[in-house]
């Protein structure tokens, strides 16, 4: 028997599910079943990540399940899970990436350059409001915290113009309709991460890890690595607006990546390239331009955040 940890949000719930089919397809003789399960990240609402602890909230119940040997593996979005996991857990598998890009949802507007002045735009995050702040100051960008459905429901009942979301939660759920526009590069890049699933599990578990290695996908793994290696260098967190995104073509990756005020008035960028076999090293030494650019003053932490 495998159990896996996972939150019992609907998108949550929906990775674990995909994962219990995979296995099932993999280990057809071993049962597989969820253990869903509400993180305080969940729980707490009314005040921003940042203030509360950041996005581990939605891993540390997880993983203490897998502590008290109540579940096997954890199923997390990788962009929640902390760039240096504690001992004595490790990530035993990255899947295949979904869409990584940032989407425009709205019941009125098919782009922001639509959106009169002052139109107001849901995010729940520093990332994407820094960003699209620079590229539309006529906008007002205002937080809104909850699981997908709680979100889109805001949105629907009048509270927001605007919603900016993950394209990949959104066509996961079968939502893919409500996106109506998909964010560039230019105007959103990602979160390290985004679009991508990952398992975790005990380093002891050796066994274990030999067959969620099934499951792993080197290219997306390649990426990720690259992105993750950026923010664990900066020492990032969900105070300061960061993002990273790896491409990969030809053995090569091509690491982009920013660290903005929460204002989005400075943006700083900086890209490079370099092989898979350097993945680790590249967003190490993505990160260090972006320090050598004054990322320092950005990544201190703003009162009131």
């Amino acid at each position: 028997m495998m159990v896996i940890a996972s939150r019992q949000s609907r998108l949550a719930m929906w990775q674990a599910e995909h994962v219990q089919t995979l296995l099932r397809q993999f280990c057809p003789d071993q049962p597989v079943s969820i253990l869903g399960m509400t993180t305080r990240g969940d729980q707490i609402l009314d005040r921003s990540l940042a203030k509360i602890g950041g996005k581990g909230l939605f891993v540390k119940e997880l993983e203490q399940s897998l502590l008290e040997r109540r579940a096997d593996l954890a199923v997390h979005s990788l962009k929640d899970v902390p760039m240096s996991l504690p001992e004595p857990f490790c990530l035993a598998a990255v899947l295949p990436r979904e869409i990584p890009w940032d989407a425009l949802v709205s019941s009125r507007y098919a782009s922001f350059a639509a959106m009169p002045q002052g139109a107001r735009v849901g995010t729940s995050s520093l990332r994407r409001s820094a960003q699209l702040k620079a590229a539309y100051p006529h906008l007002h960008f205002l937080p809104v915290r909850g699981n997908l459905d709680t979100r889109l429901s805001k949105l629907d009942a009048g509270e927001f113009d605007a919603l900016v979301l993950a394209c990949a939660g959104l066509k996961r759920l079968g939502l893919a309709s409500r996106i109506r526009a998909v964010l560039t590069a230019e105007e959103s890049l990602p979160a390290a991460g985004q679009g991508a699933m990952a398992i975790e599990i005990l380093q002891t578990e050796a066994d274990r890890l030999q067959v969620l290695r099934q499951l792993h996908d080197g290219e997306t793994f390649a990426c990720v690595s690259a992105e993750r290696a950026v923010l664990r260098h900066l020492g990032g967190s969900c105070e300061t607006p960061i993002a990273a995104y790896a491409e990969l073509h030809d053995n090569t990756l091509y690491l982009r990546a920013l660290v903005a005020s929460i204002d989005g008035q400075r943006i700083l960028r900086h890209h490079a390239q370099g092989t898979v076999a350097d993945a680790e090293a590249l967003g190490y030494r993505v990160a260090q331009a972006l320090l050598q650019q004054g990322a320092n003053e950005l990544l201190a932490p703003v009162p009131g955040v």
